[in-house]
């Protein structure tokens, strides 16, 4: 969602707040501004639309200031027109604040501002903290509570207190030029230590060209960023004691290395991220061959597992659940996290709760699991929360929130359409189905040597798969450019693949495309064929092979052009379909982490085709921070 950005420090503020706002494009964004004090005035520039538009209004500006705060928002509040980008400022144009996430008692206070003569000049919920920070500094309460002696760090406290949701706050004041305030509350948001100067940011990629040293704001702690340093205190205005952290993160690796979009760089990045999973979950131990740190007590009497993802994350649990029934025998349930929070299952003793998320901050998974953990912790023993995370941020709220995590290694994902992040958290859920089947005795020790020996050959399938793949698919994807309607096919474990193939194609491309089980076809899905509607069907050789292929005929008989993902050198399948988009022929346990592959770059190639924004596709955001 929302970004966020700020600096103090001895540099001219404006293009680091600008160049910190490009690296958070990813989180998805329609308007973006700056404000920055000079002179004892708040310079405030925003600008409809990308970057670029509000790079192009401050060239006509002076910008020496050295202190200033920055933001890309993504439309929740208000429509996405300037007069409703951040940031927001009081009715004296003296408070500016930026801000992610919603406050959800805003319209009281904007009702109870109105009436003190505050002006509001958006439709937006933001609004309403520069006019409180600004009623507490003409106002302020006769006793002040707090261990800091500022006025303005007092004034955003006791505003900070009112507010109620879900928020990120970075603010400034013309009046305390030496001051940069940064609030977390279930939103993300780092504090970056310099020389001589400091940062915030909702993300770290926006300040690693910078510093590699940070800290992460927990909820309910604010920071004052001045230019002598970083003083941390809680909402009552406790002073706190924290230490910073170094990143292990260049800046290198934020950048798009030769590939035309950070998408395609990180496709091709899979080979070496299923190689880091393959290090960090198994070992060369035969009495211990795999390695996820989790408790034996996670695993005493289990007797039921469900997990709670979105998106592609849903995907992904989809085949962890096919992978933990068949494996390990253990009956699975995957819910839309914003569903299961207004429907939750009823309880069962003995669950195992898993929630899944890449950037460890979407706020329907963390609301969640909250949730169930909440509603369990009163009962009795074998009913006792049993929370794990899988994510790619084990420092993110998910990591605070649950007490075991399983890292993903995907490493640093700046495309919105998850790729990599997909295929380390498929490798997640291989390695816990197997360690789950491992020490319930579902599986022999030959089975579990022989799958954990042919995972270690994915990686070279993968990168076999994208040196076959590239051209043509590239070639392929010019037939695609107007067509308006694509379906995706797959039966067991690679069904799920093909929701996931549709929702690349929709996100990227703006196609509409759906997935279903191929033999759901002849239940209403086939009224929709015809010679203008593809139809993408995954044919792995396995228990559904022939099934899968008949029920490509069926589309075929329809006039539909039928692509194939399907084993190499396939005769049978060349009959059939065609296009073929081959890959290597793996077990049909393991063949999710090829078949995806080439969906992923069909997406990809179309897009670019269209000439549309891969990367940052509209309407979306990377990690979605607010329900």
């Amino acid at each position: 969602m929302c970004g966020i950005v700020g600096y103090i420090g001895t540099q001219a503020a404006t293009e680091i707040l600008l160049s910190g706002l490009e690296k958070l494009e990813y989180r998805g964004y329609d308007s973006a501004g700056i404000a920055t004090i000079w002179e004892g005035e708040v310079n405030c520039v925003r600008a409809k639309g990308k970057l670029h538009n509000l790079r192009s209004k401050l060239e006509a500006v002076e910008a020496p200031a050295q202190i200033g705060i920055g933001h890309t928002r993504w439309a929740t509040h208000g429509k996405p027109e300037e007069y409703n980008a951040h940031p927001h400022m009081d009715t004296a144009m003296r408070v500016a604040v930026v801000q992610n996430g919603i406050i959800e008692n805003y319209r009281e206070l904007r009702q109870d501002l109105k009436q003190k003569g505050y002006v509001f000049r958006s439709e937006t919920d933001t609004e309403v903290i520069p006019h409180l920070i600004a009623e507490f500094l003409k106002n302020p309460p006769s006793s002040q509570l707090a261990q800091c002696s500022s006025p303005f760090f007092e004034a955003v406290r006791q505003a900070v207190n009112k507010l109620k949701g879900a928020f990120a706050i970075a603010c400034v004041c013309a009046d305390f030029p030496d001051e940069l305030i940064a609030i977390r509350q279930q939103a993300p948001l780092v504090i970056g230590f310099g020389q001589g100067e400091f940062f915030c940011a909702s993300d770290t990629p926006a300040i690693v060209s910078h510093t590699r040293a940070v800290l992460t704001l927990e909820n309910g702690e604010m920071a004052r960023l001045t230019p002598l340093g970083v003083e941390i205190y809680n909402f009552a205005g406790d002073r706190l004691k924290k230490q910073p952290r170094l990143l292990n993160l260049s800046p290198m690796m934020v950048e798009k290395q030769g590939f035309k979009h950070f998408m395609l760089k990180e496709i091709y990045e899979q080979p070496g991220v299923v190689r880091a999973c393959l290090e960090a979950y198994f070992t060369n131990d035969i009495n211990a061959p795999i390695n996820l740190s989790l408790p034996a007590e996670f695993y005493d009497d289990l007797e039921q597992i469900q997990i709670l993802a979105c998106g592609t994350s849903w995907h992904a649990a989809l085949i962890g659940k096919y992978l933990i029934e068949q494996l390990a025998g253990i009956p699975t349930q995957v819910q839309y996290a914003s569903e299961f929070r207004y429907a939750p299952s009823p309880l069962t003793a003995n669950t195992l709760t898993i929630g899944v998320t890449q950037s460890g901050e979407t706020a329907d998974t963390l609301a969640a699991l909250a949730m169930e953990k909440e509603r369990r912790s009163a009962l009795e023993l074998k009913y006792q929360p049993r929370l794990l995370g899988i994510t790619n941020r084990p420092e993110s709220t998910l990591g605070e929130m649950v007490s075991q995590i399983i890292n993903i290694h995907g490493g640093l994902e700046i495309g919105v359409a998850a790729t990599k992040t997909f295929i380390a958290q498929l490798m997640a859920f291989y390695a816990l189905a197997l360690d789950l089947a491992y020490r319930r005795q579902t599986i022999s020790p030959d089975k579990l040597e022989d799958i954990i020996n042919s995972l270690r050959q994915i990686p070279k399938e993968i990168e076999a798969t994208l040196e076959r793949q590239e051209n043509l698919i590239e070639q392929l994807a010019h037939d695609f450019a107007e067509t308006t309607d694509f379906i995706f096919v797959g039966r067991g474990i690679n069904f799920p693949i093909a929701l996931e193939g549709a929702l690349k194609l929709k996100e990227v491309s703006y196609i509409h495309a759906e997935g279903y089980p191929a033999g759901e076809m002849k239940h209403g899905p086939i009224a929709l064929l015809d010679a203008k509607v593809p139809v993408v069907a995954i044919a792995m050789p396995g228990n559904v092979y022939e099934k899968v292929l008949s029920n490509a005929q069926e589309a075929k008989a329809r006039d539909s052009r039928l692509i194939g993902v399907t084993p190499v050198n396939d005769g049978e399948a060349a009959e059939i379909f065609n296009d073929l988009l081959p890959v290597s022929n793996v077990d049909e346990l393991l063949s999710p982490i090829l078949t995806v592959i080439p969906l992923q770059l069909l997406a990809y190639h179309i897009a670019a085709r269209r000439g549309l924004d891969v990367d940052q596709p509209r309407n979306l955001a990377k990690s979605v921070t607010v329900e």
